[in-house]
């Protein structure tokens, strides 16, 4: 399972959305960032193949940031990109 993230301005918790294959979630990082370079401020619709009926809407113009990760057994309770000590 692949989780991508978003994190919004001025708004500390990340937004997340699952995808089954590494493809897809590469692909719908890769139309995130493109939102994000293209400027124009549009709605995003996201989808999470992990959770049905799971969807969230975004302003593009407010997201700062976008990656992906692999949840496998070991990392699935930290953060994306954190390390917890």
């Amino acid at each position: 399972m692949y989780t991508v993230e978003i994190t919004l301005k001025n708004n500390p918790i990340a937004l997340s959305v699952q995808r089954k294959e590494q493809e897809n979630a590469e692909a719908l990082y890769r139309e995130i960032a493109n939102a994000i370079a293209d400027g124009n401020t549009k709605i995003l619709e996201l989808t999470c193949e992990k959770q049905e009926g799971k969807k969230v809407s975004v302003l593009t113009s407010e997201i700062s940031a976008v990656q992906v990760s692999e949840k496998s057994g070991a990392s699935a309770n930290m953060g994306a990109g954190f390390i917890r000590g």
